[in-house]
């Protein structure tokens, strides 16, 4: 069992059949996450293959996370918050100063964690792509508009994951201040492999 600070980004193998869970302790927090094969990394977690499959933009109990090649890399068997994003990406220095203006590009991202714990299993940027946001709530409007709104989650919520094959994962608890995906106060998750 690990606690990962506000902020802070987290890594893991996860062996075919294991589970991860990932619980929310005080509520309101974003939790940014990639899965990877083990075996080929250039096999990795696809937002488009996953949502086209499962015929919904957001994931719960259930859901199937699916590589590039459409293969299960793992699957949600418990979701107590019932809800997760699967289109707003994650935060970076570049889309925060787009976003917020020039005064945020100091600012620590999901980007960043995702580079730092990438680099502990060989995967760059050019490995980054569109990523889950576990409790991070936007709708999506009759317009198509996006919106990033208040969280649905509260403290002690958990979705547990089973992994399909040996799968890396990465996870940025996300760091964001300048909308209310954290409640402008980021806070710590526990995170357990099992």
């Amino acid at each position: 069992m690990t606690v990962v600070a506000a902020n802070a980004g987290w890594s893991a193998l996860i062996r075919k059949g294991q589970t991860l869970s990932i619980v929310d302790l005080e509520g309101n927090q974003a939790v940014d996450f990639l899965a990877y094969s083990a075996a080929d990394t250039a096999e990795r977690y696809s937002a488009q293959d996953t949502v086209t499959a499962q015929g919904n933009i957001f994931l719960t109990t259930g859901s199937v996370l699916l590589s590039n090649e459409r293969n299960p890399l793992m699957t949600v068997v418990e979701d107590t918050c019932g809800r997760h994003d699967t289109i707003a990406g994650a935060c970076g220095k570049e889309s925060n100063t787009l976003r917020y203006g020039h005064h945020t590009r100091p600012q620590h991202a999901c980007v960043e964690n995702f580079l730092s714990e990438g680099a502990k299993w060989g995967l760059g940027k050019r490995d980054l792509v569109s990523n889950v946001n576990w409790y991070m709530n936007v709708p999506v409007e009759e317009d198509g508009t996006l919106g990033i709104v208040d969280g649905i989650s509260s403290p002690g919520l958990k979705v547990v994951l089973r992994a399909a094959m040996d799968v890396i994962v990465l996870v940025s608890n996300c760091p964001q201040i300048n909308n209310p995906c954290n409640g402008f106060n980021p806070t710590p998750v526990r995170l357990e492999v099992a």
